[in-house]
């Protein structure tokens, strides 16, 4: 008899059937006992009169995990409007050693701290294994949005000769004895595959060795990339990354309807055109000295505030940073160059996406890493590239996990990541 999943049963009414899954919770009363068995898709509940078959259930901890073979009838009040009666209920194991808190409870009650280092189990809670759905069906939504727009998938090295930003904050490694590096971004090789493809993308780790201890920074976390050719300039790339964006939200609806409905999250709506302010116009409104060089958590989320209020939006473009708070690889804005071609995208206050526009001339790089005092050498064999033609270009990069966190609202990037590595976890 061949297994079916928890949600197949309503299907299956009358039939007999076999299940498989852990043990996620067993209610023993009197003359009758409830066994609930988790799968991949959802709960199943089985209801046990027989004697020894509840001898039997009253032995398998939580988390045992069990096959049933049983009747389908109709319940309304059982997960999904069906049960099994009649069952029998063989182990696949031996007994589970129960985890340090309750899945079956509607909410983990253990710390933050606790869930993750009891990650392999804590995710089984359904809240914890939606959240991961959810992440699952926005990188898809992600992939078909830009396959449909004839941007090619790429993967580009992770261990790397030079840092990518000009910084000091990377994970250092020996390489057969040479120095080298995690990659903070797939940067520079996107960059250069713009002169073969025109359109690419990439969705692989990278790494930031900041000190950083908040709920929205991970050292180690997935970069969805994009860079394009041929832009006008940076506003292309804002289009692109709206579009990006729609077959991401469009996805995560089609594909998670369930684990949104487990977690009680509606997906926003992006509106067709995302309203857009200059930076100098984002200081103004969020109440910050004309002369901040940069956006603050407090600045971004007064933006957010405004953004709702103004346009109902939960997205809000902010465009033009400061040349000296961008990377030496971004282009100025030829009407104002002491500001970028450059962007940033709010998502509900807080800073989801980074982009712009791109140098593509071989002395702009040279004289932008002179002018920040850096030395060409280390970068040669990136910027020796320009000297063969590589087209006006832009791109940006979204911060998966951040983007999953601001979606189902959740409080730290932690909980939406199976298993994060931060300023002080390294295991499991």
């Amino acid at each position: 008899m061949q297994r079916i999943l928890s949600t197949q049963l309503p299907a299956r009414v009358g039939g007999t059937v076999r299940i498989a899954g852990w043990v996620h919770r067993r209610r023993l009363l009197k003359s009758v006992a409830f066994l609930i068995v988790r799968d991949a898709a959802g709960l199943a509940q089985v209801v046990v009169t027989d004697a020894a078959v509840r001898a039997a259930v009253a032995a398998l901890p939580e988390e045992t995990v069990v096959e049933v073979v049983g009747t389908v009838v109709a319940n309304p009040t059982a997960p999904a409007g069906v049960e099994l009666t009649a069952p029998t209920v063989r182990p696949l194991g031996p007994p589970a050693v129960p985890p340090p808190f309750d899945l079956y409870r509607p909410a983990l009650t253990a710390t933050l701290p606790t869930q993750l280092d009891h990650a392999p189990v804590a995710l089984r809670h359904p809240t914890r294994a939606a959240a991961l759905r959810v992440s699952a069906a926005a990188v898809a939504g992600f992939r078909a949005a830009l396959d449909a727009r004839d941007f090619v998938e790429i993967h580009t090295p992770k261990v790397v000769a030079s840092s990518t930003e000009s910084g000091a904050n990377v994970f250092a490694l020996d390489w057969f004895g040479r120095p080298a590096y995690l990659a903070q971004s797939p940067q520079f090789y996107k960059q250069l595959m713009v002169g073969v493809f025109e359109r690419v993308y990439e969705v692989g780790p990278v790494f930031r060795a900041e000190p950083h201890d908040t709920v929205r920074h991970l050292a180690q976390y997935i970069s969805l990339d994009v860079e394009l050719g041929f832009v006008a300039d940076h506003r292309d790339v804002m289009v692109v990354l709206r579009d990006s964006l729609a077959g991401m939200l469009d996805e995560v609806r089609s594909r998670a309807d369930t684990a949104l409905a487990t977690l009680g999250v509606e997906v926003p709506e992006l509106p067709a055109e995302i309203p857009a302010v200059h930076f100098t116009e984002a200081l103004r409104i969020a109440g910050a000295p004309a002369d901040e060089p940069d956006l603050t958590p407090a600045h971004e989320r007064a933006l957010g505030q405004w953004a709702r209020a103004e346009h109902g939006s939960e997205f809000l473009f902010v465009t033009g940073y400061p040349m000296a708070k961008r990377p030496f690889y971004t282009h100025p804005d030829p009407a104002r160059p002491a500001y970028s071609n450059g962007f940033d995208l709010l998502f509900r206050g807080v800073e989801l996406v980074t982009g712009g526009q791109r140098l593509h001339r071989y002395d702009d790089y040279v004289a932008a890493l002179a002018a920040r005092g850096e030395p060409l050498e280390p970068y040669a064999g990136y910027v020796d590239a320009f000297r063969h033609g590589i087209p006006p270009h832009g791109g940006f990069a979204i911060g998966l996990e951040r983007f999953v966190a601001r979606l189902i609202g959740a409080a730290n990037v932690r909980e939406v990541t199976a298993f994060p590595r931060d300023l002080h976890r390294l295991t499991p």
